[in-house]
């Protein structure tokens, strides 16, 4: 067979290509930036990393790391980014396939044609030369964390301060004696939010729902380790919930003692926020906690409970977009959603788009990197021969009931339409390199 083509050379990107180069598979790596790491590079000069200067992984390195690769034992139990973009730098050394990335070149269009083929446009960001390389495969890896999504609808009013996403955030001192407003309860909002407190003159941390906030150890040890011990792997979601609620309780009290409001969802019904810091903030007093905005007004801020607080800037953290800008969104429907949601088979197939394949596109109750790799063994499982994809109504009926699953386990909202169970979805992948195993 011909040359792949791998778009991206962060986590999912360099799974990918470990992959394809121990299987023996040729392909060509496009990465925008000059380093491998993507949301994980400190900085990176592709423009799309989220991280922050004090950004830690809030999933342990035992849960995170490769399987083909695992992290050194000397590293801490939460490793900060710098840790993990070294370790993905060890990674691409050890496995010895540096050289097979195209550093600097941009992926700009990706086209499907009559034969069955895509054709890939790229750019050469040193140069602006602009070439097109067909291809019989794809796998696109570019993540979905980089394109922020702002509030919406937008709210009423005008607003005199400082707007921005936390996409744009990387250190606190801007923030040195303001009042700021940290809008949502996901982990880049809490983690903004107790940085902020500590050289703002007041913080506050607006939400529209509860959150069920999990500490990063629990019992002395790693809280997900306790979702995926020998139990969790055989217990029902329902009994899964009301263990960790149980453990909850007993460790930090109700979240209603902290001034947060009770979450009206399960445990395990929403993707976990993870902080050691924001209830002692909160104890502190040095954030206070309001509800949802309900209008800008000028150099304040109107909430739905009527009360209003001068502030001088506003951090969103409000997620983001399922982003792909070399597709033609009409060319390419099923990842193309404006709601972010994604019909792909096993999350990541393309029914309509034989050779297209998406890895990491995926928000799990635990880490990503594992299930990449994953991902990645059965691609090449397809692209060699050796398994084979069911009929396409079999395939459409699954992407059905994955999404009447999410409707029906977890709360309505854009940050939950790519969400699969760590454990859950491992045995899914394996099950399904089983079922369609080439005879």
């Amino acid at each position: 067979m011909d040359r792949v083509c791998v778009i991206g050379a962060g986590s999912s990107g360099i799974a990918a290509c470990q992959v394809l180069s121990a299987r023996g598979l040729e392909y060509d790596c496009l990465e925008a930036g000059s380093e491998i790491g993507g949301n994980w590079r400190y900085l990176n000069d592709n423009g799309m990393s989220s991280a922050y200067r004090s950004l830690h992984i809030n999933t342990s390195r035992q849960m995170m790391e490769f399987r083909s690769f695992p992290m050194p034992a000397h590293l801490p139990t939460y490793p900060s980014h710098f840790q993990i973009a070294e370790y993905f730098d060890d990674f691409v050394k050890h496995h010895g396939f540096r050289d097979r990335i195209r550093f600097r070149t941009e992926v700009t269009s990706v086209v499907p044609g009559s034969d069955g083929r895509y054709a890939v446009t790229s750019r050469d960001r040193d140069t602006g030369e602009s070439t097109t390389t067909s291809y019989s495969s794809v796998i696109i890896a570019n993540g979905h964390h980089w394109s922020p999504r702002w509030p919406e609808p937008a709210f009423e009013g005008s607003f005199d301060g400082e707007q921005m996403h936390a996409h744009f955030y990387k250190t606190p001192e801007r923030f040195a004696n303001k009042k700021v407003l940290v809008l949502g309860i996901g982990n880049s909002a809490c983690d903004i939010a107790v940085e902020s407190s500590r050289v703002s003159s007041r913080t506050y941390l607006a939400m529209r729902r509860g959150a069920h906030i999990m500490p990063k150890y629990l019992f002395g040890m790693p809280s997900d380790h306790l979702t995926t011990s020998p139990l969790a792997r055989f217990a029902p979601s329902w009994l899964q919930s009301l263990l960790v609620r149980a453990m909850l309780r007993l460790a930090r009290g109700k979240l209603t003692s902290y001034g947060l409001p009770e979450p009206a969802h399960g445990i395990l019904a929403a993707h976990p926020t993870v902080s050691d810091d924001l209830l002692t903030r909160l104890g502190h007093g040095d954030i206070t906690v309001k509800p949802n905005v309900a209008r800008l007004d000028g150099a304040g801020v109107v909430f739905a409970d009527g009360s209003r607080e001068e502030v001088d800037v506003i951090v969103y953290c409000t997620g983001y977009k399922v982003d792909f800008p070399f597709l033609e969104a009409a060319a390419f429907p099923a990842v193309s959603s404006p709601d972010n949601e994604v019909s792909l088979y096993r999350r990541v197939v393309d029914p309509e788009h034989p050779g297209l394949y998406f890895l990491g596109l995926i928000q799990p109750l635990g880490a990503i990197m594992p299930l990449a790799e994953a991902q990645a063994e059965w691609v090449a499982d397809l692209l060699t021969g050796r398994a084979v994809l069911p009929s396409m109504p079999e395939m459409k009926a699954e992407i059905t009931a994955y999404r009447q699953g999410l409707r029906s386990r977890y709360v309505a909202s854009k940050r939950h339409t790519l969400e699969v169970d760590f454990l859950g979805y491992q045995r899914e992948l394996a099950e399904e390199r089983k079922r369609t195993a080439a005879g």
